[in-house]
């Protein structure tokens, strides 16, 4: 038989800290709800406590996922993690998940392409259950802790980034999930976002420490404000023709929950109602690697999604890499 892959399963988690952006406005000392709730769309998120990181996140996340899909963590044959805030910088985190959670048959491996990273880390899941018998079921977790490298008196990144994770369980199936996937990048801007000191170009040591900038998430370079807005429609386009649809067969476009308008203007390129889209950042900020299978659970556990419906993945990060996965639901 041909074998496909369908999601069988979601889940997600967030740290019980809260953060509003009153509480931001007193640490700032200026008030930044006018524009991070009414431009960006975000009125609170939650953050690690200090003894939290994003192991803890992925696993609660994982284990919702695996009771909504009825498995046990023995039955996992591949378990992969996209994060670009990992626990160690080595070995993956995906290891510290697997021994958490008992997942001793699955392979484990991470995926780094910063905000990307769990549409890619899907679109591979779904390839290896397609290609590779040995492959039936597969987790796949996106989980985000960026609050540990939030430079606090940095309005532009700690009103932003936000902690949680989503996780989806993946089963092979005689029937179609998996429609279609494209994946594009354009590295002229890797230097625009990121985390620059802790790898071999620049290992952290003391001066790193002492200026406390490159060793935090920093917007360093500008990327031009119309991107995701003109590179989203067209990779979603590009999606659906491989999957011979047409955007009005689609249901619900879940997309990188960075901007609400920005969200907005893609949805308006593509000539579709902007309740096609569903939102999280509102309670739960920007989630990264995390907030598109956040986004997908919660949708899910609003009875938002029936069987049959079309519905498309279109993810972006740092580097800039992009990727974008159409599913039939079931």
């Amino acid at each position: 038989m041909n074998r496909h892959a369908q999601i069988i399963g979601t889940g997600s988690y967030v740290p019980e800290k809260l953060l509003t952006n009153a509480d931001l406005s007193r640490l700032l000392g200026e008030d930044i709800d006018a524009f991070v709730a009414g431009k960006i769309g975000i009125r609170e998120r939650h953050i690690c406590a200090p003894d939290e990181s994003t192991a803890d996140l992925a696993v609660f996340a994982a284990f919702a996922a695996l009771d909504a899909a009825g498995v046990q963590p023995a039955e996992l044959d591949l378990l992969i993690v996209a994060t670009d805030t990992p626990e160690y910088l080595s070995p993956a985190t995906s290891s510290v998940v697997q021994d958490r959670l008992g997942a001793y048959n699955a392979g484990t491996f991470d995926v780094n392409c910063a905000c990307a990273g769990f549409v890619t880390a899907l679109d591979t899941a779904v390839k290896y259950i397609a290609t590779d018998e040995q492959y039936r079921t597969v987790l796949v977790i996106g989980a985000y802790a960026m609050s540990k490298f939030l430079d606090w008196t940095d309005k532009k990144t700690c009103t932003l980034f936000a902690d949680g994770a989503g996780a989806v369980v993946l089963q092979a199936s005689a029937t179609p999930g998996f429609l279609a996937s494209s994946l594009a990048a354009d590295g002229r801007y890797h230097r625009a976002m990121g985390i620059y000191a802790g790898g071999t170009h620049l290992p952290i040591n003391e001066q790193v420490l002492a200026e406390g900038r490159q060793n935090k998430v920093r917007f360093v370079e500008r990327v031009p404000p119309e991107f995701n807005a003109e590179q989203w429609p067209r990779l979603i386009q590009k999606t659906l023709a491989k999957a011979r649809l047409a955007l009005d067969d689609v249901q619900h476009f879940f997309l990188t929950q960075i901007n609400l308008g920005t969200i907005t203007e893609v949805m308006q390129r593509l000539a579709q109602p902007l309740s096609k889209s569903h939102h999280i950042m509102h309670k739960w900020g920007y989630t990264g690697s995390a907030c598109l299978p956040m986004a997908l659970d919660n949708a899910v556990k609003q009875g938002k999604l029936q069987p049959g419906e079309i519905i498309v993945f279109c993810g972006s990060g740092g580097g800039v890499a992009m990727g974008c996965l159409a599913f039939r639901w079931q």
